[in-house]
């Protein structure tokens, strides 16, 4: 009966899924419409927290975001369910593709007129969310110096991993030397649960033990269990999204099979093509849901070769691995973030650190905007609409009660006419 006066929230996460593009600052962006403005599950405050907690943990930040909106609203059981409605859509379109992709002609599945102004669409989300939280966090000198900075060093090291914790951990430390706007007061904590990192350990130690002795001995299913090992430790230490994680899987079943050390002791490790494994990673940027899923596509390649049952449970284990480390982290960490939060030197932290997110929502607006063409003057129609998508986005977003999806509905449907 619990279950049932939460199934609206869970319809909202699967048509929040379905519309999710513009990956982690734009997921971010969407799930303050969704279920800040409109659903009111969690408050702005709330839903800056959870983002900024989650970009100093690795694994995927937006469904770790998601999966503690659904602890917020229900505990642990709609967390879990929450997680599962998030990925799986993403996660089925990826796990087929592994099984459509000798029967597709690779040149139609060019996506790039249909959703060439989703990122301007992205764009118009994130800089709404900037606006938002830049009236919540920066209200004084120190946010002010950690905007400036934080955008700058963000923008200038995008893609390196180590960005987003780096700028949130250095603000936090920054606002901690004011020590007269948030004293020190009593306190009390409650205990911490250690089952979770405890598993987490266990299955860590458990899938290197298990895959190292599959290789040794050459077990039947050897292929499953260094599948897993390898998705379980990805999860579990990629920081900076899907377009980190990519790289490490194809230099783990692309490049590393192909070299001589490999070849030479004919080690039967797992691999897969790599115009395949690029199809699917362009395919990836196309779909909603979380970039994460590319595991459930590669998991379904590198086992092709064994048969259709053992391609499916590719699929499978590959998904449940890569998401797995990370759900385990949260739901221990976070308990432990709220009993931490009632000392004053974290306290004081997160005013730095609801700034730093401020900087990384600004510095990813201004890093998607350097793709997109919006010099209007040469009359450039593609270019009109670029501005006019951002534009248009941010108003419908800011002044009226448009659902998020419709927006992105708007949008497919001008890469459709345009």
């Amino acid at each position: 009966m619990k279950l049932i006066r939460h199934l609206s929230f869970l319809k909202a996460v699967l048509w929040y899924t379905l519309t999710a593009f513009g990956g982690a600052q734009g997921h971010f962006a969407m799930m303050l419409k969704t279920f800040v403005q409109q659903r009111k599950d969690v408050t702005e405050t709330e839903l800056l927290e959870y983002n900024a907690f989650c970009q100093m943990l690795p694994g995927a930040s937006s469904s770790q975001t998601i999966t503690l909106i659904g602890y917020k609203r229900g505990g642990l059981l709609l967390a879990i369910l929450a997680l599962i409605t998030w990925i799986l859509p993403a996660s089925i379109i990826m796990g087929s593709l592994s099984f459509l992709l000798d029967y597709l002609d690779k040149s139609a599945i060019n996506t790039k007129e249909l959703f060439k102004y989703i990122k301007p669409m992205a764009v118009g989300f994130i800089a709404f969310s900037a606006v938002k939280f830049f009236k919540i966090s920066i209200k004084n000198q120190i946010t002010r110096v950690i905007l400036v900075v934080g955008t700058l060093l963000t923008f200038a090291f995008f893609k390196t991993p180590w960005i987003f914790p780096a700028v949130i951990v250095a603000a936090g430390i920054a606002t901690n030397f004011s020590h007269k706007r948030i004293p020190q007061c009593e306190t009390t904590t409650s205990k911490i649960r250690w089952g979770n990192i405890l598993i987490f350990f266990a299955i860590f130690i458990l899938a290197g033990f298990l895959s190292e002795s599959a290789r040794k001995h050459n077990w039947e299913n050897r292929g499953k269990f260094n599948l897993f090992e390898n998705c379980y430790r990805f999860g579990s230490l990629t920081f900076g999204g899907g377009d980190v994680l990519a790289p490490l899987m194809y230099e783990q079943y692309v490049v590393r099979p192909n070299t001589k050390e490999v070849k030479a002791k004919n080690m039967g490790v797992l691999k897969m093509d790599n115009d395949a494994f690029l199809t699917g990673y362009g395919m990836l940027k196309a779909i909603p849901g979380p970039t994460f899923t590319i595991s459930s596509f590669v998991g379904g390649m590198v086992l092709k070769d064994k048969g259709a049952g053992a391609q499916f449970w590719g699929c499978v284990i590959a998904t449940i691995a890569i998401f797995l480390p990370s759900t385990l982290l949260i739901l221990f960490f976070f308990p432990v973030w709220n009993n931490l939060k009632k000392y004053a030197i974290i306290y004081r932290s997160l005013e730095g650190i609801n700034a730093a997110v401020v900087a990384i929502i600004v510095a990813s607006s201004l890093y998607l905007m350097k793709d997109i063409s919006v010099n209007v003057i040469d009359g450039n129609i593609e270019h009109i609409i670029n501005i006019t998508t951002i534009a248009g986005t941010f108003f419908l977003l800011k002044y009226t009660k448009i659902h998020a999806p419709y927006i992105v509905l708007i949008c497919l449907l001008l890469g459709i006419i345009f």
